[in-house]
């Protein structure tokens, strides 16, 4: 049997050996200084658990509560919550309607992942002449996205060559 941090962090009900403690009970209150024996009984009359939550203190504190929800809520809290990552959708200014309705839904599939999306319009050959349509195309994309995202960076040239933009996703209601 593997023991975790969090079991052996707090010791439950016949793990307390030392006499007297300090008491809290279930939905908070301060009790006092009772026996060991007593806040068990008290414990188990309540259909819950002892747990030392400062072993420390002279007295220590224990506590009335449900040591299984308890140890649950220590694990939630310390698992590592995802990270957002950013995703990037390769456009051209000539971009077919379907191509980039099919582009669309894949980014729209990564902002309700929770990730950001990078938009980047590659000008080729004599195009980067013409950023007027790469910037017509990408405000077509905010357009569109104007319910799912939010734009992070606006649309903005690097060199000639292209244009990039970032969205976010909307925070969820």
């Amino acid at each position: 049997m593997r023991i975790t941090a969090i079991a052996q962090a707090h010791r439950c009900n016949e793990q307390i050996r030392i006499s007297p403690i300090r008491l809290i009970d279930e939905e908070g209150n301060q009790v006092g200084i009772v026996s060991t024996d007593d806040a068990l009984n008290r414990a188990r009359d309540a259909g819950m658990d002892l747990v030392e939550i400062a072993p420390t203190e002279r007295p220590p504190v224990c506590r009335i509560m449900d040591y299984g929800r308890f140890k649950y809520g220590q694990k939630r809290h310390k698992q590592k919550h995802r990270e957002q990552k950013l995703k990037e959708v390769r456009l051209h200014p000539k971009i077919g309607d379907h191509d980039k309705d099919r582009l669309m839904k894949r980014a729209i599939e990564f902002l309700d992942h929770g990730d950001k999306v990078q938009f980047i319009m590659i000008f080729k050959g004599r195009e980067r002449f013409h950023q007027e349509l790469g910037i017509s195309v990408m405000n077509d994309v905010m357009a569109q996205m104007a319910e799912k995202a939010k734009v992070e960076v606006p649309p903005r040239g690097f060199g000639g060559r292209m244009i990039s933009m970032v969205l976010a996703p909307m925070k969820h209601k």
